[in-house]
């Protein structure tokens, strides 16, 4: 029997947390993740090198590995001392070598994803470096994904440069083949939305016959969606790329123990309110489960309820 095909699309934390729990599952995988990503370790190597950030992708390959816990160690190990190495995550570097050998950073992807017993597909949503812009409400612009968070000021709308990257095939037709196509968690306006403004990327989601649920973030995050319901969430999206792209939207219905909430407050963080009869009104299922996890102080969505939830949809 020919297993279901499921396409996630993202980039960040919520991304690799999501695959972690769907590759226990007997389904097809293919991890669509963004590439816009300056800051750190990854922003240097973008910097010096001219390539794609490998940082999301690193993490991505990490989640949908089959290896020993030690080799996982290793690709994540970040460097803490040495004359231009400090802060680099060997992971990194790597993708770096793969890509500086096989003269393609989507080659250099898959030539890895064997070396790490990947269980799925890793791509990248473009194979040229992307730069991430976001226009504010109040008219001013700022470039660079790592930047956009920490102006405090409210998003009008971000935007690429190019503004026409060229997607890979294989993605365009992982979205075609798809049963399932997959949004979020993560940030949205740095992690999902810059996937959505490849303009190939989005006619494909389209048209493809699949079902598309967008995995709503728990809480806000300061500084991209301040005071945000669910709704916000869509309609940020439907703003950048138009109406109807998706069938469903999946939230969390799990209560929020009150020292968390406070916790998150402090650093200017809300829960999500899921505002149901706008998001009806926008044509959406509305499903509901208990996704949440706590680990170290953090809220997470539960890797295993959430691909359980999405894996009952097909």
């Amino acid at each position: 029997m020919k297993k279901a095909n499921v396409v996630v699309i993202g980039g960040g934390t919520g991304l690799s947390v999501l695959l972690r729990g769907l590759k226990t599952f007997p389904v097809d995988i293919t991890a669509i993740v963004t590439v816009a990503d300056d800051g750190g370790s990854s922003g240097r190597l973008r910097k010096e090198l001219r390539i794609p950030p490998p940082g999301d992708v690193r993490n991505v390959l990490i989640a949908l590995s089959e290896v020993e816990p030690l080799v996982e160690e290793l690709f994540q190990h970040r460097f803490q001392n040495g004359n231009g190495l400090s802060g680099h995550s060997l992971g990194n570097l790597l993708l770096a070598g793969m890509t500086s050998i096989t003269g393609d950073f989507s080659r250099g992807v898959q030539e890895l994803s064997k070396v790490l017993n990947v269980k799925g597909k890793v791509l990248p949503a473009a194979n040229e470096e992307i730069v991430l812009h976001a226009e504010f409400e109040d008219g001013t612009y700022i470039e660079g994904e790592s930047q956009i968070p920490l102006s405090g000021k409210k998003i009008k709308r971000v935007f690429l440069e190019p503004s026409h990257p060229e997607p890979l095939q294989e993605s365009l037709l992982a979205i075609e083949e798809a049963d399932l196509l997959v949004f979020g968690p993560g940030s949205l306006y740095t992690s999902i939305i810059p996937n959505l403004l490849v303009p190939e990327m989005t006619e494909a989601i389209r048209n493809s016959k699949a079902w598309k649920v967008y995995i709503c973030n728990v809480m806000t995050q300061p500084g991209e969606t301040d005071h945000y319901s669910a709704g916000d969430h869509i309609q940020a999206i439907y703003d950048h790329v138009g109406g109807d792209l998706l069938n469903a939207i999946l939230v969390n219905t799990q209560k929020i123990p009150f020292s968390y909430a406070q916790r998150y407050a402090e650093e200017g963080a809300t829960e999500v309110e899921v505002d149901e009869s706008r998001l009806k009104n926008m044509g959406l299922d509305i499903i509901g489960d208990d996704l949440l996890y706590y680990e170290n102080q953090l809220l997470r969505h539960d890797a295993l309820k959430l691909s359980q939830r999405l894996v009952s949809m097909l």
